[in-house]
């Protein structure tokens, strides 16, 4: 993954190889499940914040963003 990226505050477009965009969206799946699965698998509302910049109350609302992004990504494949 390292070297794939081109970021900046001052890039209008961030690049990412297919592979690492192809790895970006299952990653994305992967945490959507987790944030809205039942069980002892799921993210903790801890993890969640902390994911969140110390938000708790945006579970629904990072699910979604994660949701869309991966299909974004996917779509783009």
């Amino acid at each position: 993954m390292p070297g794939s990226t081109t970021l900046g505050h001052t890039h209008a477009l961030v690049m990412l190889s297919h592979a690492d965009a192809e790895r970006l969206a299952t990653v994305l799946q992967s945490m959507a499940r987790m944030l809205d699965m039942p069980g002892p698998n799921r993210l903790s509302d801890a993890q969640v914040a902390f994911l969140c910049e110390g938000r708790v109350g945006d579970r629904g609302e990072f699910t979604a963003w994660t949701v869309g992004l991966s299909e974004y990504l996917r779509n783009r494949l």
